[in-house]
């Protein structure tokens, strides 16, 4: 997420939030953040720590080293204030859903657009109907079929590159390709979610119903 809803003041709020369910380390504390977030938010060791330190200067955390890890705990001055500030946090937890939900609605939406255009290619659109073929021209009387390259390789020269299955096979190409830089794109930005893909899965197999059972 280039743009995390926590405002100034808001960080520290949520981290004495999550230490209220118990002892944690640093790292514990920054999963637990990028959890909630689904992933599309993972903030840095460099806003964490200095935010730690400040709340165990104040007095509402405690830290005591336990091999090479430091870990944090709530004091009885920070649970006060975090129950003082109840309503802030309440108020950030519904931001953080509304921001994670929106990024789940977003990349749904492209995924859904890559079935759309798979569909348009294999069935113009629909789930009845004649399949599509696209590009065929009508060749002069006497002329040589021609060879046409594509994603599939060249073809022999000896008939029609352009026939029912290979507009299918480019079709299914090019929606695989498609599909793949919207998920790596996604994963990149952390937004790729279980539930997300399972849901894709789902889609997947229901497009593969519906095809077979067109023929």
């Amino acid at each position: 997420m280039n743009a995390p809803v926590f405002a100034h003041g808001q960080m520290r709020l949520y981290l004495l939030r999550l230490l209220e369910d118990g002892p944690k380390h640093g790292y514990e504390l920054i999963q637990a953040i990028e959890r909630r977030f689904n992933g599309a938010y993972v903030p840095s060791a460099g806003t964490i720590y200095p935010r730690l330190a400040k709340l165990a200067d104040e007095g509402l955390v405690t830290r005591h080293a336990e091999g090479r890890k430091s870990v944090y705990a709530i004091t009885d001055a920070g649970r006060v204030e975090l129950e003082r500030r109840r309503d802030e946090t309440e108020l950030l937890e519904d931001e953080i859903e509304s921001s994670v939900r929106q990024l789940a609605d977003s990349l749904r939406a492209d995924l859904r657009g890559s079935f759309d255009a798979l569909k348009d290619e294999l069935g113009g659109g629909g789930r009845h109907g004649p399949p599509r073929q696209r590009g065929r021209r009508p060749q002069a009387a006497g002329s040589r079929p021609r060879s046409t390259p594509d994603a599939f390789g060249p073809t022999d020269g000896q008939g029609d590159a352009r026939t029912p299955i290979r507009e299918a096979e480019q079709a299914i190409y090019r929606f695989g390709l498609d599909l793949r830089n919207t998920l790596r794109s996604a994963d990149a930005a952390g937004t790729l979610t279980e539930d997300i893909v399972t849901d894709l899965g789902h889609e997947l197999d229901d497009l593969l119903t519906r095809t077979r059972a067109r023929f």
